[in-house]
């Protein structure tokens, strides 16, 4: 298990692993036959990238850390929860069953949705050294971009659906703003993100997305 482990925290490795693993849920959910099945794999695949990110994080998870991580988690979620039983903040969405396990009709996933994508696109625009203003903005609109292709394949994976099959524009001017506030929170709380991982787990998951816009 140790030896394991010390694979997975080679970046390359790790890497490669996400590859192979979305490579074969993008077969599985372009095969018709085989897509109930890998829906049912959606928390996995989250699970397994969170984990592959805590083992390659580098430096300590302090109080800090793991205060305004939850904090994140929290927030997204009950932003989601509340968002579907009134329709205020993102527009009117439910939940499928793609996500896994719910609580008042919301799955616990979201909230670990949000707190990845901060966390990978905190990573990333501090690596390339930009000041806080800069790491709040562009965090926040490279997950608006995620988000608007993630929208596009999400019901044919039973994740949400929007009333109507129409994608309201609060919901992009909302989901940039909850991020802006994310990101805002790990700045004024001094947390810097290293992870050599997170370029590649956030690269890997937009290219499944997009690749699933063409094959589903």
């Amino acid at each position: 298990m140790n030896g394991l482990l010390k694979q997975l925290r080679t970046p390359a490795k790790a890497t490669l692993l996400l590859i192979i693993f979305y490579s074969v849920g993008i077969l599985g959910m372009a095969i018709t036959a085989t897509r109930p099945l890998f829906i049912r794999l959606i928390p996995f695949a989250l699970l397994l990238s969170a984990f592959l990110l805590i083992v390659n994080h580098k430096g300590k998870f302090t109080s800090t850390h793991l205060r305004v991580y939850f904090l994140i988690f929290l927030t997204g979620f009950l932003l989601e929860m509340l968002g579907i039983h009134t329709g205020w903040i993102f527009g009117d969405y439910t939940y499928g069953s793609g996500l896994g396990f719910k609580i008042a009709e919301t799955p616990l996933m979201i909230g670990l949705n949000w707190l990845m994508l901060v966390y990978v696109t905190a990573s990333v625009f501090q690596s390339l050294k930009w000041n806080a203003v800069g790491v709040i903005l562009g965090g926040a609109t490279l997950m608006v971009i995620y988000d608007s292709i993630m929208e596009q394949i999400a019901p044919g994976m039973d994740m949400w659906s929007w009333s109507g099959d129409i994608i309201p524009l609060k919901n992009y001017i909302t989901w940039w703003l909850v991020a802006a506030a994310m990101h805002t929170l790990l700045a004024v709380t001094g947390i810097r993100i290293k992870n050599p991982l997170a370029p590649a787990v956030f690269a890997i998951q937009f290219l499944f997305f997009i690749i699933l816009y063409f094959v589903m």
